[in-house]
């Protein structure tokens, strides 16, 4: 079932600064998106739930230092994904 990708401002900005800074990660990014739209929990993202202030978040492997942050929704009556966070390990948690 394909879940609608929402992202915030929030998302788009840090994804801007990490494709600004190594355009090199665009196309990792753009993967992850179309796995994350078909399978939010394919085994290739190594999808897990975040916890503390993240406690309501899951963050998905985009590579070896890229991670995806984003929490499960509704919107318009399905199941979707609010896109939170985009950047290394160090950057998103």
């Amino acid at each position: 079932m394909k879940r609608a990708l929402l992202p915030s401002k929030a998302f788009i900005r840090s994804a801007k600064r990490l494709t600004k800074r190594d355009p090199s990660l665009a196309a990792d990014l753009e993967t992850v998106l179309t796995i994350l739209e078909e399978d939010a929990f394919h085994p290739s993202l190594r999808t897990h739930k975040l916890k503390g202030k993240l406690s309501k978040s899951w963050a998905c492997s985009a590579g070896y230092d890229l991670r995806v942050v984003s929490q499960l929704v509704k919107h318009e009556g399905r199941e979707a994904l609010l896109l939170e966070a985009a950047g290394t390990h160090d950057e998103v948690y």
